[in-house]
């Protein structure tokens, strides 16, 4: 999808980024006051030396006595060290700030982004969310690392800088000034025109990561359907775009960087000018003349840093926005938190619609009882995923409602995941011990009660066999897992979350023929005695059930157990006819 017509999530506006700034700042008062203080004084004594630089050219010119000479020199060296070693700790500090700041963002908008409704990010997609904790995490700490700390230092110098040169000689100052005007209009020219395109940039970053996953993920039906030429000019157009606006940001900061060096010439040249003026009217020395060019050539560098360094600090700023605004979304209100009255989940009157589309569930009435097992068969596209995800609080319907013992799943509250758990074919295994992959689900469990999981699905055998058994690591970097163990891993968390209701949607697919009858047997025992919804990929799975429901273009068709629904010739008839002949 094009960035014109994609939906993206919401970003924040400055006043909002600036908000969150002051409220983080607020939340560390002593690091920051430590870090601006430690800042201000190792700018203060690196002003030391050129000062008393000045004061050596005169000295010499009076033809002093080698003893203040030397006292000078030993002053400029001292100045020197200790400079340097403020300016440093002050670097660490400005840094440990910055990044204590990003962690506790990036943690919010990771937190935030897992609880978001799945209907959102299907809406968004992938790409735009990933590039924001992904790229412009990226972005804002390589600007704490390697940008902040030299700003700091950069505003703390300038002031100081003409504040010095004002006590030297009010009008030597007036004449550093004159450069003054020249920045503010570069700046004026340069920031309306390098917003918004550091914005389209980190816009266009998300739409190229967009395409890259939606190829990347759904690699086997491109492959399939042959569409890899589509796909690939897909990546190549958003690839294209956001090369074309990051060349078109350093062009135009090229141009800004032209604007600076006009500047940095006029100031330098004006006070060389008055200086020759004063000093020839013996209004000044020519060590304080001295001491105000080269404070004024000491601050190209700060002031270079802080007009050429705007890019950076722009891009930082957009990439913040866009965190900010994840953070800032607002969370659905649950409710109080009641206790169902039973295992019993009902949908009643179930529609629901994608961006305000064709509807894909169309009055979905379904009861199960407590501790019963209901398949559900359809061909693809008949809405099975969707009524699952509804059921297990994972969308919320357009229209009518889904309860467990009487109680709306809104009114669960937090207790929701602790009455309904699903299990998609879809499994991920975290990097880390084994036995942390399986405490997702309960963080207290021994590992007694992990190894009884495991072997209520059948995986015990295979866990002990590893070199670590459930210390092993697994995951990326670790022992690798085949689709089927994945399975058991994730059937073996929903039995140590231990929900009333289970929701298995085609969580045995990625078996295969060979361990399709072992994974079946393990999802049986891992929801026995559970009120289980079976989305049913293997239409075995609907032989066990007690019931079965078919459903069509989002409508159920059929209701009642295997053996009727085959006798009655129906499309469920059809359906197993056509499995027995496959």
């Amino acid at each position: 999808m094009s960035e014109s017509h994609r939906e993206l999530l919401p970003i924040a506006t400055a006043a909002q980024s600036w908000a969150w700034l002051r409220a983080e700042f607020g939340r560390h008062r002593g690091l920051t006051a430590l870090a601006l203080g430690v800042a201000l004084v190792g700018s203060a004594v690196s002003l030391v030396p050129i000062y008393v630089f000045g004061v050596l050219v005169d000295r010499v010119r009076e033809q002093a006595p080698t003893e203040i000479i030397v006292g000078v020199v030993a002053v400029i060296t001292v100045a020197a060290i200790v400079g340097g070693v403020f300016a440093g700790w002050a670097s660490v500090l400005i840094s440990r700030l910055g990044e204590t700041m990003l962690a506790r963002l990036r943690e919010r908008t990771v937190g935030r982004a897992l609880t978001l409704p799945l209907s959102t990010v299907e809406r968004v997609g992938k790409g735009d969310l990933l590039s924001r904790v992904g790229d412009d995490v990226s972005v804002i700490g390589k600007a704490v690392a390697d940008v902040v700390p030299g700003l700091v230092a950069a505003v703390l110098l300038v002031g100081l800088s003409l504040g010095t040169m004002l006590g030297i000689d009010w009008r030597l100052g007036l004449a550093g000034a004159v450069a003054l005007p020249m920045y503010a209009i570069g700046l004026h020219w340069y920031l309306p025109r390098s917003g918004p395109m550091f914005a389209a940039e980190r816009v266009a970053m998300g739409d190229r990561s967009q395409a890259l996953v939606s190829s990347m993920t759904g690699a086997r039906t491109v492959r399939a359907y042959g569409l890899e030429e589509v796909h690939l000019a897909e990546i190549d157009r958003a690839s294209g775009r956001a090369r074309d606006l990051a060349t078109g940001v350093f062009t135009l900061f090229t141009r800004f960087a032209g604007r600076g060096n006009r500047a940095e010439f006029v100031g330098l040249s004006a006070i060389l000018v008055v200086g020759f003026v004063l000093v020839k009217g013996d209004l000044v020395t020519v060590g304080e003349t001295t001491a105000a060019a080269l404070l004024f050539h000491r601050l190209f560098n700060p002031i270079g840093m802080l007009m050429f360094t705007f890019g950076e600090i722009q891009s930082a700023g957009a990439s913040l926005a866009r965190l900010v605004g994840v953070v800032n979304i607002p969370e659905e209100r649950l409710g109080a938190g009641e206790t169902p009255s039973s295992a019993e989940l009902r949908l009643t009157g179930v529609h629901h619609s994608y961006d305000e589309g064709r509807e894909v569930l169309r009055g979905i009435d379904l009861h199960l009882e407590p501790g019963r097992r209901v398949a559900l068969v359809g061909s693809t596209g008949a809405g099975k995923t969707t009524v699952a995800a509804i059921a297990a609080g994972s969308i919320e319907p357009t229209g009518g409602v889904v309860s467990i013992g009487g109680v709306p799943l809104r009114d669960l509250g937090d207790d929701l995941r602790r009455q309904v758990v699903i299990v998609s074919q879809e499994v991920h295994v975290f990097a880390g011990p084994l036995i942390e992959d399986l405490r997702l689900a309960r963080p207290e469990a021994t590992p007694t009660e992990a190894e009884a999981a495991l072997a209520t699905v059948g995986a015990l055998d295979w866990v002990r066999a590893l070199d670590d058994g459930l210390d092993t690591v697994v995951g990326e970097g670790g022992h690798l897992v085949t689709a089927a163990q994945a399975q058991q891993l994730a059937l073996a968390r929903l039995v140590l979350a231990d929900p009333a209701v289970a929701i298995l949607d085609e969580a045995t697919a990625e078996a295969g023929s060979a361990g399709a009858r072992d994974l079946e047997e393990a999802a049986a025992a891992a929801t026995r005695g559970r009120t289980t919804l079976v989305v049913a990929h293997r239409l075995t799975q609907a032989v066990t059930a007690d019931r079965v429901l078919v459903l069509e273009q989002g409508a159920v068709v059929e209701d009642g157990p295997h053996a009727e629904l085959v006798a009655a010739g129906g499309r469920y008839a059809q359906l197993w006819a056509a499995w027995e002949g496959r």
